[in-house]
């Protein structure tokens, strides 16, 4: 597992871009819940996990959502893209090849499918909740470098949605991901080539970012369980 170091109280990202807000203190809560200081109110965090298909994503977030709910915490659990919504319809149309869309055309309606549930999600921040995702900010910017888009631009254009509290990265090879998952592959999963510059893109992200914690997705599913939660026990101070 790598954890970028810090040399002080982390930082809280904001949810809206601007400057981080005060440090993550738990203490001020006897019950671990993770109350802000100075207020009565819990804070929430959005904890999102990273990686290639088939790295473990969602076996591991619902874990975590299970374990925040047995641990008292309101908890909720969000997939990306969501093909429910008419935006993510249109995304799921693409991947299925009935689309041909351009890079940043479709890397834009990624983001706007995340822009959907914005409100949703900054109000369950506000009450307190945890919110656990399944792909967020950073996989539009992996798979969107891979393809040739500008990551600053990105980033930049996702810089008014809520911003996770801690990203998990869940790494493994693309050939890893071919063998989990050999049939009814979407277009990004059958190449193996653009799946190699997504990890590269999730690797610098993880070296780059604030706030990320790389752990290693090949190994058993309970020893990337118990890497999670001591990654957010020592980032965030929960559970």
């Amino acid at each position: 597992m790598t954890v970028k170091p810090s040399t002080g109280p982390p930082a809280r990202q904001p949810r809206w871009g601007g400057s981080p807000q005060a440090p993550f203190d738990s203490a001020d809560s006897p019950s671990g819940l993770g109350f802000a200081q100075g207020r009565l109110k819990p804070t929430g965090h959005l904890i999102a996990f990273e990686g290639l298909d088939q790295s473990g994503k969602q076996t591991q977030a619902e874990r975590l959502l299970a374990a925040f709910r047995a641990g008292g915490h309101r908890a909720e659990f969000l997939t990306f893209p969501e093909y429910k919504t008419a935006i993510g319809t249109e995304i799921g149309h693409a991947l299925q090849g009935e689309r041909d869309y351009a890079p940043d055309t479709l890397q834009l309606l990624y983001i706007a499918n995340r822009f959907e549930f914005r409100p949703r999600i900054s109000s369950w921040l506000d009450e307190g909740t945890m919110v656990v995702c399944d792909r967020y900010l950073a996989s539009s910017i992996a798979y969107g470098e891979a393809q040739g888009v500008d990551p600053h631009w990105l980033s930049a254009i996702q810089r008014h949605l809520p911003q996770p509290s801690l990203t998990l990265l869940l790494d493994i090879p693309p050939d890893a991901s071919l063998h989990r998952k050999k049939v009814a592959r979407d277009k990004f999963e059958r190449d193996l080539s653009l799946l190699g510059r997504v990890r590269e893109s999730y690797v610098r992200q993880a070296k780059e970012g604030v706030r990320w914690v790389h752990l290693d997705g090949q190994q058993d599913k309970d020893a990337v369980s118990a890497a999670v939660l001591s990654a957010v026990r020592s980032q965030l101070g929960l559970l």
